[in-house]
């Protein structure tokens, strides 16, 4: 009780001035002490807010190896050089096998190189009159530049290049049972195009059109005239095919 009378007379003994004075004391430490714990919170680093994610466009760079599976469309003409005749011939049938290649990407282009190699069930006859002609496709093999534009993980393409088909043809005249058959590995040129989307970083899947212009061959034949007939074979073969590609 003492105490606070001592402190109270104190506080008279001051005056209206002296309080004045000492309250403004009290406001001055107590903004100086505010501001210097504001400086030591302004002088901690805040840590960087993290950019979004935004993910890399996908790169078609790279050598790749797949396989593909379809069905191809084959036309054929066989012609007997002694009578004239000529017997044209489309069939039907499976094709499967597989690829290698490799692209190389510039900016949204895309430039690269393929090889495929396919079996086929191509095979198919017909006759006129009595003359029956035959033509089987056993394999088939190209190898082609690519160019295309890509859109992200799709890529757009054509083909250009060239081709081999390992062929046979038999041509039987009916009425004397006489045969003559001729096999080949000719060559011819390819053109195609397709679309191809890239669904995993090393997975893609295409659909693509192929169309083989082989030359003709020749082969020399006895069913009409002996040793001096002759017959020729030519055969175009179109395929849409479905492939997967695993990239490196």
């Amino acid at each position: 009780m003492a105490k606070i009378q001592t402190s109270g007379i104190a506080f008279r003994k001051l005056g209206r001035a002296g309080a004045l004075k000492l309250l403004a004391g009290v406001t001055v430490a107590v903004l100086m002490t505010a501001n210097a714990a504001s400086a030591a919170d302004m002088s901690v680093p805040r840590p960087p807010i993290p950019a979004p994610f935004v993910p890399l466009p996908y790169n078609w760079t790279g050598f790749y190896v797949g396989a593909n599976l379809g069905g191809g469309w084959a036309s054929s003409t066989l012609t007997d050089g002694f009578t004239g005749a000529s017997l044209g011939n489309s069939t039907s049938g499976f094709v499967g096998g597989g690829q290698l290649g490799y692209n190389y990407q510039m900016g949204n282009f895309v430039l690269g190189a393929e090889w495929t190699l396919d079996g086929t069930s191509l095979n198919g006859s017909r006759t006129v009159g009595a003359l029956q002609g035959t033509a089987n496709t056993n394999w088939m093999t190209t190898v082609a530049a690519r160019f295309g534009f890509a859109a992200n993980n799709w890529l757009y393409y054509g083909k250009a290049g060239g081709g081999w088909a390992n062929n046979s043809a038999t041509l039987t005249n009916l009425n004397n049972g006489a045969q003559v058959s001729s096999s080949n590995t000719n060559s011819g040129w390819l053109v195609g195009a397709g679309v191809e989307w890239a669904f995993a970083p090393q997975w893609s899947t295409k659909l693509e059109y192929n169309y083989l212009g082989l030359n003709s061959w020749n082969a020399n034949s006895t069913i009409f005239a002996p040793n001096a007939d002759r017959f020729s074979v030519s055969r175009n073969i179109q395929t849409v095919l479905v492939g997967l590609n695993y990239r490196f």
